[in-house]
């Protein structure tokens, strides 16, 4: 009965990476790319994970989404106006590593069909969730979390301005 739901969402999510890709308005990426990623919330709820799906919401489709569209914004990017230069070829080479893509990835698929299990109990929620990043995946949390405070202050330091020159403020 998931696939009632699942493959609306997964055929919104195609059309919506397709919409990433072929949109010529940075603002319709954006928006395209908030399609894509309620579909992967959707998906999530499928498989009753239901604290991850509203991480991707609050997370992804709120801050990040938002965040691409400010920068979108304050660059004041324009769409193309001709076409795009092309490498001789281009299209061909495309079609046939995707073609690749699709053979490598459904004898991935037909291979592994039938070893999969159900995710066990309590898969997703936010006490599992909790107890893997403290205590069995601890030291990556933390080296993460580290390089984001790196991020954090080298993106601070480097859009700080400088004094001005009289050394007044």
């Amino acid at each position: 009965m998931e696939w009632v739901v699942f493959i609306p969402a997964a055929a919104l999510a195609i059309a919506g990476g397709i919409g990433v890709i072929a949109a010529r308005q940075p603002v319709h990426s954006a928006i395209a790319l908030l399609s894509v990623l309620a579909a992967l919330a959707v998906t999530y709820l499928v498989l009753a994970a239901q604290f991850i799906a509203a991480l991707q919401i609050i997370i992804y489709a709120g801050a990040i989404v938002v965040l691409f569209l400010f920068v979108v914004m304050l660059l004041q990017f324009r769409a193309v106006a001709g076409p795009a230069t092309k490498l001789p070829r281009q299209r061909a080479a495309g079609f046939v590593f995707g073609a690749l893509y699709l053979v490598i990835l459904l004898s991935a698929v037909l291979a592994a069909a039938g070893s999969f299990q159900p995710a066990p109990e309590g898969f997703g929620t936010a006490q599992q969730i909790g107890e893997s990043l403290f205590t069995t995946y601890l030291l990556p949390f933390e080296l993460a979390s580290i390089i984001l405070l790196v991020g954090i202050v080298a993106a601070v330091v480097l859009g700080s301005r400088p004094a001005p020159p009289g050394g007044a403020g």
